[in-house]
């Protein structure tokens, strides 16, 4: 008897979602020691968990690992280690190139668009990150390690431009980039609730089809 259709989509236990939950650990153990202050330590822990973000996402299209957990179990853990890193950052001007009304309008976004994904994926609508919000995970991931890196070592500097200023321009991009692809999402969710006909699975939301 064949495997139904939708069954590689309901896998849990895959590859990527096991490094995905290794990256969600990472990400507990980083708040703590970005809470110590130990900010070489972090900074090495989070480009890690950064890297290990690229790795999972290869292995799965590679592989043919991909599922419905994994569409939402990933950025969701992305959204921790960013949303956490932006906190835990965010500072009084002159202190920290993340400032907290920053830290808002990231973890704000992400809360819009992670309950918009969940219930699109729950009703059976593939809704993977477009460009606009990979471009603004690599720009947050820039701002947190870069942050990361002018506290570990003050001072440092890429050639003429010192890493505390590189951190404050790709903060700024980053929330610029955030409010492009929330409103991207949005948009991308209103014509996908409002498309006629069922979900591709026939609309149940277990991702089996009603007879």
């Amino acid at each position: 008897m064949s495997r139904p259709a939708s069954a590689g989509l309901d896998r849990v236990w895959t590859v990527p979602n096991l490094i995905s939950a290794v990256r969600l650990v990472l990400a507990i153990v980083l708040f703590v020691v970005i809470e110590r202050e130990r900010h070489a330590a972090a900074t090495a822990l989070f480009l890690v968990a950064a890297a290990t973000d690229w790795v999972d996402g290869w292995w799965a299209r590679r592989f043919g690992q991909v599922s419905r957990v994994g569409r939402i179990f990933d950025p969701l853990v992305d959204k921790v280690i960013v949303c956490g890193g932006f906190i835990l950052l965010a500072g009084r001007a002159g202190t920290s190139a993340i400032l907290p009304w920053m830290a808002v309008v990231v973890v704000v976004r992400e809360l819009v668009v992670t309950a918009i994904r969940a219930e699109l994926e729950r009703t059976g609508h593939d809704f993977s990150a477009a460009f606009s919000g990979k471009l603004k995970m690599v720009l947050q991931c820039a701002a947190i390690g870069l942050e990361l890196a002018a506290r570990a070592v003050p001072g440092l500097a890429f050639g003429p431009v010192a890493v505390r200023d590189a951190a404050g321009i790709a903060a700024w991009a980053a929330v610029v980039a955030t409010i492009w692809s929330g409103l991207e999402y949005l948009v991308a969710a209103r014509g996908l609730a409002t498309a006629a006909g069922p979900a591709p699975d026939g609309g149940a939301g277990d991702g089996t089809r009603r007879p």
